[in-house]
């Protein structure tokens, strides 16, 4: 066995170009792991009966990686099985059907990487300053994701 293949790894990227689901499934493979876990975040062609053309992200850069990175940490603390973790978003334009964020954890067993992609979903949702504008057919609306602890405690 590979000495390095014994350190858990996380794989952080937030980038402009097309997101691939081979590229981050294949980061996090390991053979002492049995099960990879995937999300995969796309854009939809809808909203509330309105007609979405494409989405656009925005990001504090430097701060959407440290929240990230302490994702990782948290997940790490919850399930300690966990071998390695596989963040990537995708930032500016997102045409229909291709994906904004795609997730992927390793571990030796199913139950704790399929828990611990949901936790990173909703915890990356909640917490990580990535913005989403929603392009349609004659306007656009900024999206606030209803998990994001900012947003809720004005209300």
């Amino acid at each position: 066995m590979d000495e390095s293949e014994g350190v858990p790894k996380d794989f952080i990227k937030l980038k402009s170009e097309k997101l691939s689901v081979d590229e981050v499934s294949e980061l996090v493979v390991s053979p002492c792991c049995g099960a990879v876990s995937l999300f995969i975040g796309t854009t939809r062609n809808n909203f509330e009966g309105k007609k979405v053309v494409h989405l656009e992200y925005e990001a504090y850069t430097s701060m959407a990686e440290s929240e990230i990175k302490k994702i990782c940490r948290d997940v790490r603390q919850k399930w300690p099985s966990i071998k390695h973790i596989a963040v990537h978003h995708r930032l500016g334009v997102v045409p229909i059907t291709e994906a904004s964020v795609i997730i992927a954890v390793s571990s030796p067993h199913r139950a704790e990487s399929l828990e611990a992609v949901t936790y990173c979903i909703n915890t990356l949702k909640a917490s990580v300053p990535i913005w989403k504008k929603e392009i349609y057919e004659d306007e656009y609306s900024w999206k606030e994701n209803k998990e994001c602890f900012w947003a809720n405690s004005k209300k």
